[in-house]
């Protein structure tokens, strides 16, 4: 059919074929995922966006290797994940993480000004608890409940196995709600 997203696999096929278009219309539902994994991990824009674009290089010449029938997301992640390590380490720097919060959903009354203001109260209190976190918690925490991936796709892109993202996302949430303490 005209119009219809080709299936993963035989873009995946195309791609290896040399096919570029093709690989672009692969990766591009999870350019915005990939930056919003390295941010996580970078903790800068900046090296985030250069983390991610060197994600897509990486993914390209390695594609080769992919299999076709194993999701690419997952896969697309850790590259991108490994890259932000890899600059944050060469980086030798430590920023203090700004996570921006999902904006209501489409449908939603907005919220009366005083209850934005609470809200943002609140969620600078949030961000500032998971600031103090260790950094293996910080970045579970973010993968799993700021850019909400699953705990598959987050042991991919953190390169741990899921027990691993398990019992560490419990341990981070135990962290947390010491950090966090009782709401005012």
């Amino acid at each position: 059919m005209e119009g219809r997203p080709q299936a993963e696999r035989e873009l995946v096929l195309r791609a290896q074929a040399g096919d570029a278009r093709a690989y672009e219309e692969l990766v591009h539902p999870h350019e915005e995922i990939a930056f919003r994994v390295a941010y996580v991990i970078t903790r800068n824009a900046a090296d985030a966006e250069d983390a991610a674009q060197e994600g897509l290089v990486k993914a390209w010449r390695a594609l080769g290797r992919f299999r076709a029938d194993e999701p690419l997301r997952p896969w697309f992640l850790k590259i991108v994940a490994n890259e932000a390590r890899n600059r944050r380490r060469s980086a030798g720097r430590r920023e203090h993480l700004v996570l921006h919060a999902a904006a209501a959903s489409p449908g939603e009354a907005a919220p009366s000004p005083e209850e934005a203001a609470l809200d943002a109260g609140e969620r600078q209190r949030l961000l500032a608890a998971l600031e103090e976190l260790p950094e293996q918690a910080r970045e579970i925490l973010g993968c799993r409940y700021l850019l909400d991936l699953s705990e598959e796709e987050t042991a991919a892109a953190l390169g741990v196995r899921l027990g691993t993202v398990k019992s560490r996302s419990a341990r981070a949430l135990d962290k947390l709600r010491e950090a966090y303490g009782p709401r005012a």
